[in-house]
């Protein structure tokens, strides 16, 4: 801005939004002090470079409130975690499920990880599939199945994201 641009011409665009043309940045900056204003350079890649005289206090402020304006409309989806073994009883993993479907109502992800400690890990083949297709049964109406139930090193994870 101002004195900082730097290049031989510059295209002109004044307050109002009105092209000026093409004239040097001593001009334009002469045009800019006139008006009581700033010059700044708005696209600096085009040839001529586009200059444009603006109040650029205020456009930093207008900036800044579009950016804050945008950071508050911008959904965070968490990704949840809910941890079972491969012999919780049927209670404990009803309990669990309804915790996962508020987890969903939320609008939140939910990591439904399986744990092996052991030699229950002989177990993953059968028991653990048997046990995250039972809990993905469960929740077919409330969310879908983002990944599938895979292995990762002693753990069985699967991923459930809301409808």
């Amino acid at each position: 801005m101002n004195q900082q641009i730097r290049c031989d011409e510059v295209r002109l665009i004044d307050a109002e939004g009105n092209q000026l043309g093409i004239m040097s940045p001593r001009e334009a900056l002469f045009k800019a002090e006139e008006s009581g204003l700033d010059l700044v350079e708005v696209s600096p890649t085009a040839k001529p470079p586009v200059c444009r005289i603006m109040d650029y206090g205020k456009y930093r402020y207008e900036m800044s409130k579009k950016q804050q304006e945008a950071k508050k409309k911008q959904v965070v989806v968490e990704v949840k975690e809910i941890k079972l073994r491969p012999k919780t009883e049927k209670h404990d993993l009803d309990f669990k499920v309804k915790n996962i479907r508020k987890f969903l109502q939320q609008k939140n992800k939910v990591k439904v990880t399986l744990r092996f400690r052991g030699r229950e890990i002989v177990y993953a083949d059968t028991l653990g599939i048997e046990t995250l297709n039972k809990v993905a049964g469960e929740l077919t109406e409330d969310g879908v199945i983002l990944q599938a139930p895979k292995m990762e090193g002693r753990q069985m994870t699967m991923l459930v994201g809301p409808k």
